[in-house]
């Protein structure tokens, strides 16, 4: 397994298969492994070349001394890429890790991040019990936050990869790396807005495809239609799926979208009321 030590010696592991000249890199989300992305790597590494990432602290990858933040996950992902020799990329990002996909593009610039791949990111304003979780995970009631938070992620989901993502691998993090997600994620939200309100920064900003299952609720895609009306490089693409891991629920699917976004066929993705205009050339 390739590796990569970051500026403080960690070593940070990772898979890189596949061939092709501007890679995908895969970020799973605070407290998840690589292996997020199992069922869907090998169909992406068909046509593209991937690197897939553990995050400092989690999986293969050491964790280091002391506290770390989300600006050491960013320098550890320019260390992965420096190593790769990539000079262009398209981070396909997992919720929020959304968040170091907009610090990449900030960092490298439009040529060298053409793309954002974001996959089930709560785009929009979170509701107040979201924001309730974040402040227990920080608290001494963290372990009922968590619960609370993959027990809500679970219900309804029968599909075994996800339900043994939620219920086995991200119960075995940590209590200190959930309170750092969760005072990462604050962070986040407090410097930037919304994920939509801190795409709309970007400038220029890249071709961005939110593939997303849940919240299942009609207001948030009209949402997203509304942004990508006045946002052009902004596409949507609702998919028929129950968790919010759609990269292991329907792999099929977000393959089909990354390859779209990527050659430029967003055409392709049109699957009736599923896409805002956006997602139309």
């Amino acid at each position: 397994m390739p590796e990569v030590r970051a500026s403080d010696g960690v070593r940070i592991r990772y898979d890189d298969v596949g061939r092709g000249e501007t890679p995908l890199l895969f970020i799973p989300g605070w407290c998840s492994r690589r292996d997020v992305f199992r069922t869907l790597l090998p169909r992406c590494a068909r046509r593209h070349r991937v690197l897939c990432v553990d995050l400092r602290g989690h999986g293969d990858s050491e964790r280091g001394e002391g506290d770390f933040d989300s600006n050491t996950v960013l320098d550890d992902l320019l260390a992965v890429l420096k190593a790769s020799g990539a000079r262009r990329v398209v981070p396909v990002c997992i919720s929020t890790s959304g968040d170091w996909a907009l610090d990449l593009h900030r960092e490298l610039g439009a040529a060298r991040v053409p793309h954002l791949v974001l996959l089930d990111w709560l785009v929009t304003e979170p509701p107040p019990a979201f924001s309730s979780i974040l402040r227990g995970l920080m608290s001494e009631r963290w372990g009922r936050a968590r619960d609370e938070l993959l027990e809500t992620w679970a219900h309804g989901v029968e599909n075994e990869d996800v339900l043994r993502t939620l219920r086995v691998d991200m119960r075995e993090v940590s209590e200190e790396m959930w309170a750092r997600a969760a005072r990462e994620i604050t962070a986040s939200q407090a410097r930037h807005g919304t994920p939509l309100r801190a795409l709309a920064g970007l400038n220029p900003a890249p071709t961005t495809l939110h593939l997303y299952a849940q919240p299942d609720t009609q207001d948030y895609l009209e949402e997203q239609v509304a942004f990508s009306a006045t946002h052009p490089w902004f596409h949507v693409m609702k998919l028929p799926a129950v968790s919010h891991l759609p990269s292991l629920e329907v792999p099929d699917l977000v393959a089909a979208g990354i390859d779209a976004l990527v050659s430029g066929q967003r055409t392709t993705l049109k699957t009736g009321p599923h896409l805002g205009p956006g997602a139309q050339d």
